[in-house]
């Protein structure tokens, strides 16, 4: 008797046992976010929820960033994988020693970033912002690109009246008059003005020239990792296409799925907005490119190329920082 509940446990243990096998068989990746989730990240919590990372043979664990950014955490091997921008990327390759980070995909294909202001303030272009207040976050490149939208309108960044930007809800902001204008993605802050019946005027940076339609965000690949582990760097890359591909064509769903995989619980309470989001950002994971990831090396140069014309970089950093090599091949 006690032989046969000897062989009866172990033959119900062998699921357990078998599961755990292959648990372990999975190649671990950590992947850092760039801020709390939203529906910029979405493909990647589709790709976890639908099961695409453990089709390819990867455990994905997906981690909020540091205090000193998910960049260096990422270029410190901390992370094989993290999100950022463009603009804020080139801080960690003007370097004489450039951290060890390559763009590997494109989250968006354009930038769907501009200024929002009250309606009827008159900020419905860079040259409205004169005499009005602006929230900044005081760094050279934002400056910078305000300073040449307004200048092509013949306006005067000088008589901006600047204050530190310290606003978490921007439509609030302006409708309770705590600033004119702020600097927001238009998925996020845009929509939610709308979902609140907040009217607002809305000016885009990406309108104003090539020049200024760089890649944010974009999902970096640590150096070392990519150079020794390409295999798995493209199954994680084909994988989260897969999973934006699928947040592209299935917006309500692919919103459900990010609530339920924030582990922050930080979206909880604002499911009408991320649903509302989804449904605007889905059609901008591809838009006019050939496939979700794809970095237009042109387009790319472009900013580059503005930031060192305009002595924001001392390094002239076009041709360098990104790489289509890790993406699905068709």
């Amino acid at each position: 008797m006690k032989r046969i509940l000897t062989v009866l446990l172990a033959v119900m243990l062998l699921p357990v046992i078998s599961a755990a096998a292959a648990d372990d068989a999975l190649v671990p990746v950590t992947f850092c976010l760039d801020w709390t989730p939203n529906t910029n990240h979405t493909g990647v919590y589709a790709a976890q929820a639908l099961g695409y990372y453990k089709e390819a043979g990867l455990d994905v664990k997906i981690v909020q960033p540091p205090e000193d950014g998910a960049t260096l955490m990422c270029a410190a091997g901390q992370a094989q994988f993290s999100v950022t921008a463009q603009d804020s990327m080139a801080g960690a390759l003007d370097r004489d020693d450039p951290l060890g980070v390559t763009a590997v995909a494109a989250v968006l294909q354009h930038n769907t970033s501009g200024i929002i202001s009250r309606k009827g303030d008159g900020i419905t272009s860079p040259k409205g912002m004169e005499g009005k207040i602006y929230s900044t976050w005081e760094s050279p490149i934002e400056m910078a690109m305000i300073r040449w939208c307004m200048e092509k309108e013949g306006a005067d960044f000088d008589k901006v009246r600047l204050i530190p930007n310290s606003i978490t809800d921007e439509p609030g902001a302006l409708q309770a008059h705590q600033t004119d204008s702020i600097w927001v993605f238009y998925g996020w802050a845009a929509i939610g003005a709308e979902l609140r019946n907040i009217e607002c005027d809305y000016w885009d940076f990406a309108s104003l020239g090539k020049e200024l339609d760089y890649y944010t965000p974009v999902i970096l690949g640590n150096n070392d990792f990519l150079k020794n582990s390409p295999e798995t760097a493209k199954a994680f890359l084909e994988a989260t296409a897969k999973g934006y591909r699928y947040a592209a064509e299935h917006p309500q769903e692919a919103a459900e799925m990010l609530i339920a995989g924030d582990n922050t619980r930080s979206l909880d309470d604002s499911r009408d907005l991320v649903y509302a989001s989804q449904e605007w950002i889905s059609a901008q994971y591809i838009a006019d490119a050939a496939d979700w990831g794809v970095i237009d090396p042109e387009r790319w140069d472009a900013f580059y190329g503005w930031l060192y014309e305009n002595n924001l970089t001392s390094h002239d950093l076009r041709g360098t920082g990104y790489s289509n090599d890790y993406l699905p091949k068709d």
